[in-house]
């Protein structure tokens, strides 16, 4: 067993300096569809499209936890992530978190009482410079040339952990248990993943391909505005023109396409 784990390393590393096929996703993100884990996404002529996917946060219209509970039950119930008891197990594709931890280069000890006691909705940012996606030796984790969605194939996480590293936001979850008993009740729609997995927030590509908003965005009351970023006349670009926002480190570089209204 350890033999041929490391052969699949030694393959694996012969993947990173590009002798191996680009990710299934990723080659056919075209249109014609494409495979995400155990289930294919098809893409129509109903498909939504946008150069870069953003998300716009009002956090003006978040007064407590409750009010973001709706988004994180949508998004995991959908995506199957597991509930486990065991905070040390556990799995988030979006998660609510205080501010000094949310903004950690952003922060004062002279904070308004908003930004201070009201929870802040924070999930993958799915960035324009991903370092998680320079981080993966098997190209599972991915950037979409057609919309810069940030992707994970599945089956071609080894769980070597190395994006978890890379991503300075948190946003990933490592699968130390096997999840499946853990969900309450399969979406037979989306493949639920296995032991030794990563996995994160896909910006509901699988819905994006068939015409719906993410199911965050549905279920947000008007908390959540979504669009393509590089539009002009996009909800979010009207949403970026006329309030002040920021975003989580924006230091590093990574151009995280996750705004928040403040």
């Amino acid at each position: 067993m350890e033999s041929s784990r490391r052969r699949f390393l030694t393959m694996a590393g012969v993947a990173v300096l590009g002798i191996g096929a680009k990710p299934v996703l990723d080659v056919l993100a075209s249109g014609q569809g494409e495979v995400a884990g155990q289930v294919e996404i098809k893409i129509g002529d109903g498909a939504l499209k946008a150069k870069q996917w953003a998300m716009v946060i009002d956090t003006r219209k978040v007064k407590k936890a409750s009010d973001l509970e709706p988004m994180i039950s949508a998004c995991h119930k959908i995506h199957n992530v597991p509930k486990m008891e065991n905070k040390n197990h556990e799995i988030k594709w979006i998660w609510e978190e205080e501010y000094h931890y949310a903004f950690p280069t952003e922060t004062n000890k002279f904070l308004s009482e908003h930004a201070e006691h009201v929870p802040f909705l924070v999930l993958c940012n799915h960035c324009e410079n991903p370092p998680c996606v320079r981080a993966c030796p098997t190209k599972a984790t991915f950037k979409r040339e057609s919309d810069g969605i940030v992707m994970m194939d599945f089956h071609r996480c080894i769980g070597c952990r190395f994006c978890m590293a890379a991503c300075p936001f948190g946003a990933r979850s490592f699968n130390f248990r096997d999840p499946r008993p853990f969900i309450k009740e399969t979406n037979k729609e989306y493949p639920t993943r296995m032991k030794g997995v990563v996995e994160k927030c896909n910006y509901c590509a699988e819905r994006i391909a068939v015409g719906k908003m993410p199911a965050c965005v549905e279920a947000s009351n008007g908390i959540l505005t979504f669009g393509d970023l590089f539009d002009p006349n996009s909800a979010v670009r009207e949403l970026l023109k006329s309030n002040f926002t920021i975003r989580r480190k924006q230091s590093l570089g990574t151009e995280p396409s996750v705004y928040y209204i403040v």
